[in-house]
């Protein structure tokens, strides 16, 4: 399993609720087993400068390839950048890259 992570930060905190809303478009695509848009809580003690989170878990690469290919996704781009600051992501494959403890 792929796990697909997206943290935003937001050019005007006012347009937070905007950006979701553009992200939410991602929720409906198809290829992902989950896919979850959530404002940051910000409750770390040392950096809460992320807005918005993007969490995704998709079967393969090949699942997480037709979701970047959607044209939703290509939408939610098109909404979201204008609005955005920053924009760090992360993918992972759970059965090889994590270590468990």
């Amino acid at each position: 399993m792929i796990r697909h992570i997206v943290l935003f930060t937001a050019k005007d905190a006012a347009q937070v609720d905007k950006m979701i809303e553009g992200l939410s478009v991602l929720t409906t695509i198809p290829h992902a087993r989950r896919l979850e848009v959530a404002r940051n809580r910000k409750t770390d003690q040392l950096g809460n400068e992320i807005d918005v989170v993007v969490y995704g878990e998709f079967d393969n690469e090949a699942d997480l390839a037709a979701y970047k290919a959607h044209d939703l996704y290509q939408e939610s781009i098109s909404r979201v950048r204008p609005l955005r600051e920053l924009r760090f992501a992360a993918d992972y494959n759970v059965s090889t890259d994590v270590r468990f403890v």
